[in-house]
């Protein structure tokens, strides 16, 4: 799975997280808990058992989004698109166990009408996005 060369708005950032691989990829799995711990996710709903092909619905900075997982490798990726009003969305989480933690990798790009306008307004959104995602995983996990 790979994000969209030519989409409107991509991005890709990572950090390293001092915490067991096992517990960021429970926070980052455990989809119906994103609401507890990502302040931009008000709402998600998994249908059905985590797998390639399973849908869920979920609401971020208040836009509804529509997605289905792509990839799923236990403990190492899973990686979704995304659909919402005028917009397509890729992404992926890529975890690497670390003598310190996990490294973790997300990637996504954005297409769409709202993507380009978004573009024009914030061209650096999706970099701002990524980064406060990572940020929150961080705390999250070494909290735990």
């Amino acid at each position: 799975m790979t994000i969209d060369p030519s989409a409107s708005l991509k991005a890709r950032k990572e950090i390293v997280i001092g915490a067991p691989l096992e517990t960021v990829w429970a926070l980052l799995t455990d989809i119906e808990r994103w609401p507890q711990w990502q302040p931009e996710v008000s709402l998600a709903r998994l249908e059905g058992e985590l797998a390639v092909g399973t849908v869920f619905r979920w609401k971020a900075k208040g836009l509804g989004i529509v997605s289905t997982v792509q990839a799923l490798e236990q403990g190492r990726c899973i990686g979704w698109t995304g659909n919402s009003v005028g917009m397509r969305a890729v992404h992926i989480w890529t975890l690497e166990p670390q003598d310190n933690g996990v490294r973790v990798v997300t990637e996504e790009s954005l297409s769409g009408w709202l993507a380009q306008i978004m573009k024009i307004f914030d061209p650096n959104f999706l970099e701002k996005s990524l980064e406060g995602s990572l940020q929150v995983l961080k705390a999250r996990a070494e909290r735990r």
